[in-house]
């Protein structure tokens, strides 16, 4: 995880730390990533961050510079980035989808109708829509990639029309897991979602067109197996 371990924004399903003012991002930690990623011979890295609405850009400008050197000093490695929504700012979204990454993941985390009791106020469903629209819009060969939590109380009819939403703006990967609570003062769990519903979840997607789906109960944003596959895929495209 980039940009430090604290996060601008509280959204009520998350127990990462929270300050409108976190610590100043280490101006070496683009240099150190790199250089750490290509001794260790990685095929496919994950790179996360907070928000961090208190920097003008958003972090982008870090967390681009940092898959550049990794590409530069690692060119056979895949670069997958999960981030935040730079508050709306679509030139910071052309910035991460420009900087050479192979994956660009930003996570919905749940339906339109949940969006304002599950996440933080700055973090809207249309606004999250417009990040992942942009980044395909600006480097169409990038793939596309969001998560969505159950068990929040959404409805079958809000999951579809979520997934909806996403094939129109040709998203090509989605994520099922379930919500858990992590302490007391967090959400509490609506249901338990049934693993023969997560494979629902995974057939409709993939009939929807979604070039992968990893659905299941403990599946979260960066999984494993959703990875090999995906690599596999950027392996081909690349030959």
């Amino acid at each position: 995880m980039l940009l430090g371990d604290t996060c601008t924004r509280g959204c009520r399903f998350c127990s990462v730390k929270t300050n409108r003012t976190p610590a100043k991002p280490d101006p070496l930690e683009p240099m150190n990533t790199a250089e750490a990623i290509s001794r260790w011979g990685l095929g496919y890295v994950v790179l996360t961050t907070v928000d961090r609405d208190d920097l003008i850009d958003g972090g982008a400008k870090h967390l681009a510079e940092t898959v550049r050197l990794i590409k530069e000093k690692s060119p056979v490695t895949f670069v997958e980035t999960l981030s935040g929504d730079f508050r709306g700012d679509l030139e910071m979204v052309d910035i991460m989808a420009n900087s050479g990454l192979d994956v660009y993941a930003h996570n919905l985390e749940t339906v339109e109708e949940l969006t304002p009791h599950v996440r933080d106020r700055r973090a809207t469903y249309r606004q999250s829509l417009n990040v992942l629209e942009r980044a395909k819009k600006v480097s169409p060969d990038v793939l596309t990639k969001t998560s969505i939590m159950l068990g929040l109380g959404e409805t079958d009819d809000q999951v579809i029309q979520t997934l909806k939403d996403l094939r129109e703006i040709n998203c090509d990967i989605v994520t099922f897991g379930q919500y858990m609570r992590p302490t007391r003062r967090h959400m509490k769990v609506v249901e338990y979602v049934r693993p023969e519903k997560f494979n629902y979840w995974k057939e409709k997607a993939l009939e929807m067109g979604f070039l992968y789906c990893a659905s299941g109960p403990l599946v979260r944003s960066s999984y494993k197996a959703g990875e090999s596959f995906i690599e596999n895929v950027l392996k081909k495209r690349r030959q």
